[in-house]
């Protein structure tokens, strides 16, 4: 099911992680030439993605949700 992004983070290895309404996580990487997502790596670009929806298979699953570590 599609997801809102409500905001970001980042793991434990530097990348970016997208924040979705259902309380999932999932990494939002730029790697061209296999992934592109640019918007990913400035501020005003993550910004312009907030409520974008992704496709959530975690909430699909019904997997538990997602917790910031710390």
């Amino acid at each position: 099911m599609k997801q809102a992004i409500i905001g970001y983070h980042k793991d434990q290895e530097n990348d970016w992680v997208a924040e979705l309404r259902c309380a999932h996580f999932q990494h939002i990487r730029h790697n061209p030439p296999f992934i592109s997502r640019p918007w990913v790596t400035t501020k005003r670009g993550r910004c312009s993605m907030l409520g974008y929806e992704l496709n959530c298979k975690k909430y699909d699953a019904g997997a538990a949700k997602d917790v910031l570590p710390g």
